[in-house]
């Protein structure tokens, strides 16, 4: 057995050698008497920027763990390390084919448990490999035609794979380690395991999606690229294949839908074979962009620290005049903002970082909550309609060239002109933002600004830029799914992860691939 002793705390200029004789005095022992240290978790606590704290989570065993429990019984950092559950995927009956649609983090994840699981697997994704991919968006920045099948929202790794790599989740579940190994196992930095905030960066996580590619290619999944669902063959019910590209039959006993939440040709696929799908709320917005110091600055009280990385951020603030939440997302800290569209005549945005973040700007959206009043209709794609309308808004605000419409943040809050300075690629062009999204969405927006300045005193200022649409944040729809994480609608459909409606972000997309996979093979195993 052994102990994990929780905010275990130095100085910022403390090395870390010390932690031993820390953890020793804190449990009236000497250093010599723990034993297998390991580093479980590590934070920074700038609450108060004249004292920097670094914060450690810590697991050890010593001669008599019990002893020193009932001795500090009072003490509610100390507790007793349970012994992991290992992770065993179902094993599938032979001769089972299941497809995987999607190559982003949930068929990912999916894939590779299906087929430690013995199923014989076929992974299909409508873009392309990583390094394709990203030449096709560097020609699209470059002034290129947009390619609407490889592009930031599709391709190998999904929508994640250019953006910060962030491996934060709300969720508690056992599969976050598994994850979390997994992702090291293919290349991501170990320090992914113990960071209170990991992520991997776009640059690396790009390597680790080849290597993983690789592997499961090695254990006999077949992948194939440029590949896009556009059918569902259906039997007495119950699903017989997939139609792929338009033409090609492919008969699978099971099928995992792991589309990502852009796939809007697949939703109104998904509506004609008569799948079961209901609006859900979302939210939409700006990003919002800072010169790197100054968040630094705010967040540390320092410009920079050898010991400290580039300053993250959290607003959250409720609107009660309009019964909106309106909060940050996908904060971006030393990166850029980039051109997101997937569809010709529309623009969204998004945030990107490299693993070093050490760009010369940090990014974050700010939105706010939309639902169903906004989109003016019960039809389960209303969303979808409600995204569009505001990106080509967006489109035709720039000047119908691909560029990003922007606007200085004290412009946009109160007509202030300035000098439009930003990291955005391909390029910004200066517009009214208060005419690319919803008056009452802009209306929540002014009026969380000046509450998130007494938050983060120089947030609201004249180095702030704003640039829109952020319209992605999530899935606009959810496609209905059992407590056997079956489609309601057809026996062998099993959607999953963010285009599903049921994760958000890279961690909950994959566990929740790795959920899905083993509902599959306990399907399969069923007949």
């Amino acid at each position: 057995m052994a102990l994990r002793l929780r905010e275990i705390k130095l100085q910022l200029e403390e090395d870390e050698a010390l932690l031993p004789a820390r953890i020793a005095q804190l449990l009236g022992l000497k250093p010599t008497e723990l034993h297998n240290l390991k580093l479980v978790r590590k934070g920074i606590d700038a609450r108060r920027k004249s004292a920097i704290l670094k914060v450690y989570t810590l697991e050890f065993e010593v001669a008599d763990e019990m002893e020193i429990l009932r001795r500090l019984a009072d003490n509610p950092h100390l507790s007793l390390v349970e012994s992991p559950v290992p992770f065993t995927p179902v094993v599938c009956a032979a001769d089972r084919k299941v497809i995987v649609v999607g190559m982003g983090p949930a068929g990912l994840f999916a894939a590779l448990t299906l087929r430690r699981s013995g199923a014989e697997v076929l992974l299909v994704e409508r873009g392309r490999p990583v390094a394709e991919r990203l030449e096709d968006i560097q020609s699209y920045w470059r002034g290129g035609s947009l390619n609407p099948h490889s592009n930031i929202q599709f391709g190998e790794g999904g929508a994640g794979t250019f953006s910060d790599g962030k491996l934060t989740t709300r969720i508690n579940h056992p599969l976050v380690t598994e994850v979390l190994k997994c992702l090291v196992y293919f290349g991501a930095p170990e320090e992914i395991l113990w960071q209170a905030k990991p992520h991997i960066g776009s640059d690396r996580l790009r390597k680790v999606l080849v290597r993983m590619r690789k592997k499961l290619q090695e254990d006999g999944v077949e992948i194939r690229f440029s590949t896009c669902l556009t059918g569902i063959e259906q039997t007495n019910g119950s699903l017989a294949g997939a139609i792929l590209n338009g033409d090609h039959f492919e008969a699978c006993d099971s099928l995992v839908l792991a589309i990502g939440h852009s796939a809007r040709d697949t939703y109104r696929m998904l509506q004609q074979e008569q799948i079961a799908l209901e609006s859900k709320s979302f939210a939409i917005g700006l990003r919002v962009e800072h010169p790197l110091e100054l968040i630094n600055r705010i967040q540390y009280g320092l410009v920079s620290h050898p010991q400290l990385g580039a300053a993250e951020y959290s607003l959250a603030w409720q609107d009660k005049l309009a019964g909106r939440g309106v909060y940050s997302f996908c904060m971006c800290p030393g990166g850029v903002v980039v051109n997101a569209s997937s569809e010709q005549g529309g623009v969204v945005v998004n945030g990107m970082s490299d693993f070093k973040r050490d760009a010369n700007w940090s990014n974050s959206a700010l939105v706010v909550t939309v639902g169903r009043d906004d989109f003016g209709s019960a039809d389960p794609l209303a969303g979808v309609v409600f995204q569009r309308h505001w990106e080509e808004r967006a489109f035709a605000a720039a000047g119908s060239t691909g560029a990003v419409p922007g606007q200085t943040l004290l412009g946009f809050l109160n007509g202030r002109s300035g000098d439009l300075k930003t990291s955005c690629q391909p390029a910004a062009v200066a517009a009214d933002l208060g005419q690319v999204l919803p008056v009452a969405v802009t209306e929540s927006l002014r009026r969380a600004l000046p509450q998130f300045e007494r938050r983060m005193r120089g947030f609201v200022g004249p180095e702030a830029m704003l640039l829109g649409v952020e319209t992605r944040t999530s899935a606009p729809l959810r496609i209905l799914r059992a407590d056997g994480g079956c489609s309601v609608s057809l026996p062998g459909l099993f959607p999953a992860g963010e285009g599903a409606g049921y994760a958000g972000g890279i961690m909950s997309a994959a566990i929740d691939g790795i959920k899905a996979a083993n509902h599959v093979t306990c399907h399969l195993n069923s007949f």
